[in-house]
């Protein structure tokens, strides 16, 4: 009994806990699949990173212990009828797990050896018509556990998990009963515990298998498609069943914006891209211009890449109006044709706007188109003429403090004619305003740019060490991640 009292409060699993392991464990694989097309989008958890989040799951499932509850046990010795209820964890002595990638299953490997813990709880037992009870401890000591599971994806493009196989072994039980008549039956106390171990032991796998099964329903419940906005939405199946490599595992994800109102698929595929997985880094993410250019083919389709610009909207420092007048010194025959009135542009994207991402640079080619109106006293729009503009941008893009910073600048500008109905005129002069208007919102843009944006954050995730970096194709990031528990 002295070696039961020096492990008091020491661990046995339940199923409780093996629910909290195998949720924590596979929490980052919580992402929705689709099968067959080159992944846009590239997550890569290496085993720097499957090691920490073992880690903290080992902490969270010691913080949480306490709040486990263990069903009651029932059985027959001898004639006797007993009942092991009420039980509580106490303490526990828990090893940190040992988690690894299985190329060979396709999946992660699972174990955890030389768990202790210590319950107590309550007795009762009756013969006929006698009946005793009172309070017991148990300790369980030097058990062992390893799972290993299968990840793949299933037809309707979600992760899918199964039990490849399990096995459980306990080293050995102590229990002291107490209380009642408890004296009366402690000649039967070895064959009780042998009894008991073996009840514990062959339950083990099948609370294990009701782990995987329950997070397997919760996997099938999720989402397999983001709502951005009311505009659009972000498809984030995999594109095929993860690939597992022993220092990593890698998830293709589909990585496609589609309008939520025409759910038109862009008129163009998906390159393949090599993700790097740098073993120093936790976590590496891949994202190709196609996620980007799906974006802007969504925002084209659906008709919201266009604005309406009047003369209110101009700045009041700015010495140019939007009106007849203030227009006539770059078209001189407009404010004789149409004296004093106020003008409105319809700017829009005349052809989808594309990315393309070059190494340490990424461009934009914006092929876009103005109508400008004459506002009559009665508000109808009279068209006046329709210009070509035609635009390019390149950026630098960069993590710097915990934020990711960039900067644009123009490439190229060009206007010109497309369409008239007050005549020819020379667009020379005017091209040069709209260039320096665009430079002047550039600057606009680039203060916040260069402010930058945080960084995702969760609760219990914080992301260091994080590098970005432009390649051929896509925008690589890779980050090491600090876990806290604030449960």
């Amino acid at each position: 009994m002295q070696r039961l009292n020096n492990h008091f409060n020491k661990g046995c699993i339940r199923r409780r806990i093996s629910i909290k392991m195998l949720h924590i464990l596979l929490s980052f694989a919580l992402i929705t699949v689709t099968s067959g097309e080159n992944p846009a989008i590239q997550l890569a958890l290496t085993d720097r990173g499957l090691q920490m989040v073992r880690h903290f799951a080992a902490g969270v499932i010691q913080d949480k212990l306490d709040e486990v509850t263990i069903p009651a046990v029932e059985g027959k010795i001898a004639g006797i009828h007993y009942t092991l209820s009420g039980m509580r964890i106490a303490k526990v002595d828990l090893p940190e797990p040992s988690v690894h990638f299985s190329p060979d299953v396709t999946g992660l490997d699972l174990s955890v050896s030389g768990l202790s813990v210590a319950v107590t709880g309550d007795w009762a037992t009756h013969w006929g018509f006698i009946h005793d009870g009172g309070t017991f401890k148990m300790a369980v000591f030097d058990l062992f556990l390893r799972s290993v599971l299968t990840v793949n994806c299933d037809s309707g493009g979600r992760l899918s998990l199964f039990s490849v196989s399990c096995e459980a072994d306990i080293g050995s039980v102590d229990m002291q009963f107490y209380g009642g008549a408890s004296w009366t039956f402690q000649w039967l106390v070895q064959y009780f515990t042998d009894h008991i171990k073996e009840r514990v032991q062959s339950n083990i796998c099948p609370a294990v298998e009701g782990a995987i099964q329950s997070l397997e329903q919760h996997l099938q419940a999720m989402e397999v498609s983001v709502d951005v906005n009311s505009v659009v939405s972000l498809e984030l199946p995999l594109s095929a069943p993860p690939a597992v490599d022993s220092d990593w595992v890698n998830f293709g994800l589909r990585g496609e914006f589609l309008s939520v109102e025409t759910q038109h698929v862009p008129p163009f595929v998906a390159p393949p891209f090599s993700l790097p997985v740098p073993a120093d880094r936790m976590v590496s993410v891949g994202v190709s211009e196609y996620t980007a250019n799906s974006a802007s083919f969504a925002y084209y389709d659906s008709g919201h890449l266009q604005a309406h610009i009047n003369d209110s909207m101009v700045p009041p420092f700015c010495p140019v109006r939007l009106n007849t007048t203030s227009m006539g010194r770059y078209i001189p025959q407009l404010p004789k044709m149409f004296p004093n009135l106020l003008m409105e542009l319809q700017v829009y994207a005349r052809q989808i706007p594309l990315f393309s991402f070059e190494p340490d640079l990424v461009k934009l080619n914006l092929p876009s188109a103005v109508k400008a109106f004459a506002v009559q006293p009665n508000a109808t729009l009279t068209p006046l003429f329709s210009l070509r503009v035609d635009s390019e941008f390149s950026g630098k893009m960069w993590v710097e403090t915990g934020k990711v910073k960039s900067v644009l600048q123009m490439d190229n500008f060009s206007l010109s004619l497309d369409s008239s109905e007050i005549g020819p005129f020379k667009t020379d002069a005017l091209g040069n305003l709209a260039k320096l208007g665009t430079n002047a919102a550039l600057k606009k843009i680039n203060e916040k740019l260069q402010q930058g944006f945080d960084l995702p954050q969760t609760k219990n995730a914080q992301l260091l060490n994080s590098v970005l970096s432009v390649e051929k194709g896509f925008i690589a990031f890779f980050s090491d991640a600090n876990f806290q528990s604030t449960f």
